[in-house]
């Protein structure tokens, strides 16, 4: 009865030290993935809470404190955190500037904006656009990256340094002893020569991984922080490109319909995308609207296609519908960028697969190569 027990004992300990790292490193992973779309459902939330204080008459700051006197736990510390500096007199603005993990940095612009142009309401419509992106995020990232990052490329790195420097002297030591003169094969001594440049290819692919998935989980603040501290080196994808011409658009439009003039629409507009890029072709325009372009002639420095154009300038002859004139062009660009996304990661899924799989190729092929002259030899001998 004891040793049964005692069996029992060891077996529930093998188990739960085998099930708990496995499910450690499944919660890590599931974690990771679904950052943007926490931070979708975060920035949602507030902006719910934002609108139904600002639809009962409040100002946008009581709109926040009201329902976090409730103090309810679902609304996150942050949230709370925000309401604290609201409370101590602080403007919206300036309590997000202090709370900056709470919203992304492009819904902080726009809100900026709003409270320059006296109402934020006006602009909520944009910030809502600019959340649609969390799901191509995501589906992105599903595609095997995050594995791949973690599990297939480390092994793929330590399989050839393990085979170095234990494997290979094994070899030698063999060869040696069998006849004077004898050497590995040459593909075998190539792809595991003393200068490690396969484990270098290896170490190399494994931490271009690493940055992509930093980028990931960092999100836009990051981008913001490397744009503030390298203005000139701001990385922008093709989808995030589209997506940026997209809320640039949006925030343009919502002034226009607001009454603001449009050489100071344009900067707002692009101030509220939080990119030094877009920023740079906004000055652009407002330097060709001042020597006397038309807006639509002028906003070709940032979309070449013609169809922002020729909306815009069937807007502005009606004076009105600025937003519902461009809806269509939104959701062009949201498919477009949806589109461009999940290509790239497919794309890039399938070149690591192929990688990981030429290099497992040639590590089979050497070790096998050295075998099978080692065969030939001891046949021979």
């Amino acid at each position: 009865m004891v040793e049964f027990s005692q069996f029992l004992v060891g077996l529930v300990i093998s188990v739960a030290l085998g099930i708990l790292p496995t499910c450690g490193v499944l919660y890590l992973i599931y974690f990771l993935l679904t950052i943007p779309m926490r931070r979708k459902e975060r920035a949602r939330l507030f902006l719910d809470l934002l609108e139904m204080g600002l639809k009962e008459g409040r100002s946008a700051e009581l709109a926040i404190e009201a329902p976090a006197s409730s103090r309810d736990a679902s609304l996150g510390a942050r949230f709370h955190l925000l309401a604290a500096y609201l409370e101590q007199g602080m403007n919206l603005t300036q309590a997000l500037e202090e709370v900056p993990r709470l919203l992304p940095p492009n819904v902080v612009a726009m809100l900026k904006t709003g409270q320059r142009i006296g109402d934020v309401s006006k602009v909520l419509p944009a910030c809502r656009y600019s959340l649609r992106d969390a799901v191509s995020n995501v589906r992105g990232a599903i595609n095997y990256l995050v594995v791949l990052a973690f599990v297939v490329t480390p092994f793929a790195v330590i399989i050839p340094i393990v085979l170095r420097g234990r494997v290979m002297p094994s070899f030698r030591a063999v060869f040696d002893s069998m006849y004077e003169g004898a050497a590995l094969p040459a593909f075998t001594r190539f792809v595991l020569s003393e200068n490690g440049w396969f484990s270098l290819c290896q170490i190399v692919l494994l931490i271009l991984l690493w940055v992509a998935l930093l980028f990931y989980i960092g999100g836009p603040r990051l981008r913001g922080w490397i744009s503030a501290l390298l203005p000139e080196l701001e990385l922008i994808s093709p989808w995030r490109w589209k997506r940026l011409k997209r809320d640039f658009s949006a925030m343009l439009a919502l002034l226009l319909e607001a009454g603001v003039p449009e050489h100071q629409a344009v900067g707002l507009a692009a101030d509220s995308t939080a990119s030094v890029t877009v920023r740079g072709c906004a000055e652009q325009v407002v330097e060709k609207l001042k020597q006397g372009v038309k807006l639509p002639d002028a906003l070709r420095l940032l979309d070449n296609s013609g169809e922002f154009q020729w909306r815009m300038a069937n807007a502005l002859r009606r004076g009105k519908g600025f937003l519902q004139a461009l809806a269509g062009w939104h959701e062009a660009l949201d498919a477009k960028a949806f589109q461009q996304e999940q290509t790239a990661a497919q794309i890039t899924t399938s070149g690591l697969v192929v990688i990981n799989g030429l290099f497992v190729a040639a590590l089979v092929c050497a070790v096998f190569l050295a075998l099978v002259n080692l065969l030939n030899a001891v046949a021979l001998w």
